[in-house]
Order: C-alpha cells, then structure tokens, then sequence
C-alpha cells in the first residue's frame, strides 16, 4: 500500500483543494454572480455531457487500464495504444453530424419556462468529447503509476476556470453567455494539456497493425462503454430530469446540496485512481492474496477518512445553508445526508468495482449498471414525479440504488473470490461514527447574531467550534482504537 498511500495522499490533498475551490464557486459565487436560473443552466449541461461523456469515450479509459499490464514487452504495449487512441472518434465524429436531431430531441424534454437551454445545447457534445478523450489520457499516466498531475488537471482546472470566468463576470470582462463559451474552450485546452503530458510520460511507437487480442478488446470496450453510460444515467439523470418537472432554478439548488453531499468521496476517487492499475495488475498475475490486502485496506482507510467528512458535513450543514443568498436552497438537508450516506457506502466497499472491472466477470458490470440506471430512473419518476417528495426524492431514489446494487457488488466479489472488506475494525469504525453523529447531528451553539457589513458571521463560527470538537474526538478515538496503521504511521511523521 505504500504508493498508494503516497500518491492517494498527494491527490486527497489536490481533491481537497479542488473541492474547496468548487465549494466557494457553489455556495458563494454561482449564487450571487449567476444566479439561480443561470446557474442551474450550467449545471444541466454539465450533467447532459456526462451522460454523453462515457458513449463518445467508447469505453476505452477503462480498457487501458485492464489491459495494458498484461502485455510483457513494448512492442505489445504499442500496438495497443495505437489501436485503441482513436477508437472514440468512430462514435464521435457521427454524433457531431447528428447533433441537429439531439438537439431537437433535448429541447423536447424541457418545459416552455426553461428554453434559456436552446442557443447552449452544442455545449454539450464540445465538453462530452473533450472529457472522452481527457479520460484516455489520463488512464494512459494511471497505468504508468503516474496520477497526481492528471488529477490536478481533473479536479483542479474546471474550478479554477469556473472561479475565474464567475469574477469575470461579476467585473463585467464578459456577459454571462460568454461565460458558457469561454467554460467550453476550458474543457477543450485542458485534454490538449493532458495529452502532451500523457505523450512525455510514455510515447509509443505508433503501428498501423492490431493487436493479437483486438477482438477482446472491442469486446470489453462495447461492455464497459454500455456499462459506463448506464453508470453515468444514476449520477447525473435526476439533475436532467428537474427542467422536465420544475424550473431550471432547482437544478441549482438541488446541485449545491448534492455537491456538499460528495464533499466526502474525495479520498475514494483519490485512491480508486492508484488502485485501478494495480488491482488490474494483480488480478493478471493471479496474485489473489495481493487483491485482498488492497481490499481490506483501501476499504477500512477510505471508511475512516470519509466517515470523518460525513460527520463534519452532516453536522455543520444546516449552519451551512443559513449563509445561502435565496431561501430555496436551505431545506437541503435531507438531500445531503442521503447523499453522502450514498458515498460513504460505496467507500466502505473500498476497491470492490476495480475488482470486478478488471477481471475475468467484468461482464457482470452490464447488467449491474443497467439496473441500476433503470432503478435510479423509475424511483426517481415514483418519488419526484408522482410521490411529490421534491428532491428529497431525487436523493432517496439515489440512496436506495446504491445501498441496493453496491450490496449485490459486495455479494458477487465474495462469491467469486472468497474475499469480503470486512475486519473487526470496520465495526469499531461504524460505532464512532453513529455515536459522534447521534451527539452532534441535532446540537449546535446557541451563540449571539454577530454581523460583519450586514452579513452574519454566527453560523461560520457555529461550524468552525463544531468541527473542532468531532475533529478531535474522532483522531482520539481512531487512535485509541488503533483503527489503521497506515493512519497512525501518516500522523507519526507530524508529531514525531
């Protein structure tokens, strides 16, 4: 676990620093620069490309990373590159000829009040194609075990932008159309970025001859790209469907509470970025007993450190919602907490998708993910459409999916290879949390108003004395515990 922990540090300290940048852009300057209708026009055609994203990708982000370790000489590993680096283009070049039909088709799915989303659609297909081959790249440094300046790029640079074009905004340098454009043109300089450092990591020699296992490689490709769609139909459909019920303000709404929930999942998608490659090499080299260790330590060190940001979130986010500038986004709550309920599960389960991705039953993805996107879509339709549950419903609809398909996940990973995430301190960890979240879920100060040019202040400090009480209680008891070594030993070097 050693570069993994060295690495998924290194990109848990950059996610972290992304997701702060992003939370000033969602709660401080998306809100008051943009505003609601706006905003949550951004926030639709940032959902539509991801949903896009994994069809024009081909799926091949993934195909990189399961096979490229199983070639034994250069020669192989070029051949390879070479056929699989152009391969998104035969869905994305047609999509581009087609996008008029697309076009009428989205537009068709949004009601009379939210037609500001006409003039921006071919947003969509620019930022898909661009995030498709961004991804490739990418997985072409992961296999390299180089993964900290790709996720930098991933996480880092849309925010920035994001940060930079809402002060141009605000200072009037550009309108807020343009704002769409210039976010455009972001998302296409930063895959050209990508792709140059990705050539000076590993630049093959490029070969006009197929691999010899070509027709396995579409193969798994046509799986996960179908799997990956699917996958992208439960993250991103509820905040597509809100324009077909409601005004597009909700959109933005619902994606502040939704984003507060995520706030947790960084060290996952840290870790998942080192752990996919190697688990992939692993499960080639039949090194079962390697694939387990990486199971049970990635599970129990995701828990603890996203166990440690669902209690902050959780217990600090109605101070939270009290600094918001319009009153529809406070009541997001509920939203939040089911949400990163949803998250902190799927780390509990630690590298259980990069096993079953790459190995031999990755097949089982297809069907996983169809049902989970078709769950996430009905429940959505029940809860929000017909129950009337608002996005409370949204958030409930994606909380039942997960819990549901990550336990079937958990059960087919034992039944295959005999290996579960579970250890004795996977129970220690769950009774530190329901009791610190139990002690401070319903608790704050009952401090006096303090303003500062007629902003009240009261509910940061509410969240500052908080967080540092749940902060020191948690780091005490994990230690007490003796939860993770690799924890104690990360501490070690601090106050040593």
């Amino acid at each position: 676990m050693g570069i993994v922990l060295k690495q998924s540090f290194r990109n848990t300290i950059i996610i972290y620093g992304a997701f702060l940048i992003g939370g000033i852009n969602t709660i401080v300057f998306y809100p008051r620069i943009l505003e609601s209708e706006f905003y949550g026009m951004v926030t639709f055609l940032l959902s539509a490309s991801n949903l896009v994203m994994p069809l024009t990708a081909f799926g091949i982000q993934y195909t990189i990373v399961k096979f490229f370790s199983s070639y034994k000489t250069k020669e192989e590993k070029d051949k390879f590159l070479s056929s699989v680096i152009f391969l998104p283009l035969f869905i994305a070049i047609p999509l581009g000829f087609l996008w008029d039909y697309a076009h009428d088709w989205i537009m068709s799915r949004v009601t009379k009040e939210n037609q500001i989303i006409e003039d921006y659609t071919f947003s969509i297909y620019l930022i898909a194609i661009a995030c498709a081959y961004f991804e490739l790249f990418y997985s072409w440094t992961k296999v390299q075990l180089q993964t900290v300046f790709g996720n930098l790029l991933k996480e880092l640079w849309n925010r920035v932008v994001v940060m930079l074009l809402l002060l141009a905004v605000f200072f009037d340098f550009i309108s807020k159309s343009e704002f769409i454009f210039y976010l455009t043109g972001a998302y296409l300089l930063r895959v050209l970025v990508m792709m140059i450092y990705a050539f000076y990591i590993y630049l093959p020699k490029f070969y006009f001859k197929l691999p010899n296992n070509f027709s396995e490689i579409i193969k798994y490709s046509l799986y996960i790209i179908l799997a990956g769609s699917a996958g992208a139909i439960l993250l991103d459909i509820d905040k597509i469907m809100i324009p077909g019920k409601d005004t597009i303000e909700k959109a933005a709404y619902y994606s502040v509470a939704v984003f507060i929930g995520s706030f947790i999942e960084a060290p996952s998608r840290a870790m998942t970025q080192i752990l996919q490659p190697l688990t992939s090499k692993s499960l080639n080299e039949f090194n079962n007993k390697e694939v387990e260790s990486l199971y049970k330590k990635s599970s129990i060190n995701l828990f603890l450190v996203g166990g440690l940001f669902f209690l902050l979130v959780n217990c600090g986010v109605s101070e939270l919602f009290k600094i918001m500038p319009e009153k529809g986004y406070a009541g997001g709550e509920y939203v939040v907490l089911m949400i990163s309920l949803a998250k902190l599960y799927t780390m509990f389960l630690g590298s259980n998708g990069a096993i079953i991705n790459n190995s031999k039953f990755y097949k089982v993805t297809l069907p996983l993910a169809l049902g989970m996107s078709l769950s996430v879509y009905l429940l959505n339709k029940l809860f929000y459409f017909n129950l009337e549950y608002g996005t409370n419903g949204l958030a409930l609809a994606t909380l039942l999916t997960i819990l549901t398909f990550n336990t079937v996940k958990l059960w087919f990973v034992y039944n295959k290879f005999k290996i579960t995430p579970f250890t004795s301190k996977s129970f220690k960890m769950f009774g530190i949390i329901l009791i610190l979240l139990f002690g401070f879920y319903f608790w704050d100060f009952n401090l006096p108003t303090i303003e500062i040019a007629n902003f009240s202040i009261t509910p940061i400090i509410n969240i500052i004395f908080k967080s540092i009480i749940i902060l020191v209680l948690y780091v005490f008891l994990v230690l007490k515990l003796k939860i993770s070594n690799e924890f104690d030993n990360l501490l070690k070097r601090f106050y040593k």
